[in-house]
């Protein structure tokens, strides 16, 4: 398993678990989450490791890449919301599209967000998904 970090637990609010099958987008991604609060309880490179990590940590938010080998975010996602209805998954990915979202929004994600945004948006989103 590639798993590049993991807290003991996610039982502090606003637990986060990171999955994108590049190294430096978790990392980047990571730090910015952190500093806003959040607890990282662990990093996935795929949709498998994180149907696997979510199990294991209970984590309040998935952030799900869409494009990964093994499994993509959109074949992870129902798999993630039938283990975990409660968690919410935001897909984070360079693939953002209306097509895409509607498809996402069936399989149980809750927002969509597209890596060419600023990361502050990604991380008001996801404090507005923890907080409704």
């Amino acid at each position: 398993m590639a798993l590049q970090r993991v807290e003991k637990n996610c039982e502090r609010h606003q637990s986060v678990l990171i999955v994108d099958d590049s190294p430096s987008i978790r990392q980047i991604v990571a730090r910015a989450f952190a500093s806003a609060g959040f607890e990282i309880c662990g990093e996935a490179n795929n949709g498998r490791e994180a149907i696997e990590q979510a199990q294991h940590f209970k984590p309040e938010l998935i952030l799900l890449d869409f494009s990964m080998p093994v499994m993509n975010g959109l074949q992870a996602a129902p798999e993630l919301r039938k283990n975990a209805p409660e968690t919410r998954i935001i897909l984070f990915t360079l693939y953002s599209n209306s097509l895409l979202e509607r498809h996402a929004h069936d399989v149980g994600v809750d927002s969509v967000i597209s890596k060419s945004e600023a990361l502050s948006v990604l991380i008001d989103k996801a404090q507005s998904l923890l907080d409704s």
